[in-house]
């Protein structure tokens, strides 16, 4: 693991299933995250989903990469374009630091998820890996 170093992309179907189910899950009840008729009321397409739903896609991504034993340490994800039903969105990451840690090391990761519309969600996670290894 070092600076540069870029994770495999993650395909993520974006299914009305994922979408409700994620709102439900996470507790947000807001109608454009389930409820397709009221979401065109309020000039959206469809429904979309949430941010606490993409922050977790965005720590599976992490996570699936450096292994069970990586500590999620801080996630910053900013929204862009909505994910819709029916669209994919695209994890990227890269390596952007690596320090030494008493555990292992710490690695800072640039994430993007692209969706067909475009960027979808941008940030930085931050993972501490016990004894610094990486999938």
């Amino acid at each position: 693991m070092k600076a540069g170093d870029a994770l495999p992309p993650l395909e993520i179907p974006i299914t009305r299933t994922l979408i409700v189910a994620g709102a439900v899950a996470s507790r947000d009840y807001q109608d454009v995250h389930h409820d397709a008729e009221l979401a065109k009321a309020k000039g959206s397409p469809d429904i979309f989903m949430n941010i606490l739903t993409t922050n977790g896609l965005v720590g599976r991504y992490i996570t699936d990469h450096f292994g069970p034993a990586a500590v999620l340490r801080k996630v910053a994800i900013r929204l862009g374009a909505p994910n819709y039903p029916g669209d994919t969105m695209v994890l990227t990451g890269e390596v952007e630091r690596v320090d030494a840690a008493p555990e292992g090391r710490t690695a800072t990761v640039k994430v993007v998820g692209a969706n067909g519309i475009g960027k979808h969600v941008t940030g930085t996670v931050t993972v501490s890996v016990p004894g610094g290894g990486a999938a």
